[in-house]
């Protein structure tokens, strides 16, 4: 039997594929790993970030540390940006802290002698933020009054805390990748 120069017979089968065909799918498999959808998301020329640190208008002095450092860790890890000095940078990210409730109650229990006691509790932050292109002098993203909340069991006011800061991140970068 003759082989044609084009093709490679496989080990087992018998079977004959041509290489021409073995190409052409080599090159589709690879070709659809390199697509991407690039339809949002920040522009192209943003790879650094100054994340100033935010304004607090709250009883609550933590929080300024608190939030900056939530911000600044989700735009380097989550968004891949570089931080940078506010001179430098290609974006800045400023806000205030307008509202903190540390204890808002969500659940009771009644006790043996009629005492009431508060068996779960809510953090809640409010805050506003801006995502800026220094480069192009324009506001990419913003949101007035963005409140976001997390639960607790008392006393445990950290972890409603933590869960209001992850959800604050999250809206941050979701507001940073949908913006067009």
């Amino acid at each position: 039997m003759r082989q044609s120069r084009h093709s490679v017979r496989t080990p087992g089968n018998g079977r004959r594929i041509s290489l021409v065909g073995s190409l052409v799918l080599t090159g589709v498999a690879v070709g659809g790993c390199l697509y991407s959808f690039a339809g949002g998301g920040l522009p192209g020329h943003i790879r650094t970030v100054a994340i100033l640190p935010f304004d607090n208008q709250t009883a609550e002095p933590a929080l300024t540390l608190e939030v900056t450092e939530a911000v600044t860790e989700a735009m380097q890890g989550r968004l891949g940006l570089r931080s940078a000095s506010e001179a430098t940078a290609d974006a800045i990210v400023r806000g205030t802290i307008t509202q903190y409730a540390p204890d808002i109650p969500l659940s009771f229990q009644t006790g043996q002698q009629g005492n009431v006691a508060v068996t779960r509790r809510r953090v809640q932050l409010s805050i506003t933020v801006e995502i800026y292109d220094r480069l192009e002098d324009r506001v990419l993203w913003q949101r007035n009054g963005l409140m976001v909340d997390g639960e607790y069991t008392p006393p445990n006011e950290r972890q409603g805390r933590e869960a209001a800061l992850e959800k604050l991140v999250t809206d941050i970068v979701d507001g940073a990748q949908s913006q067009w």
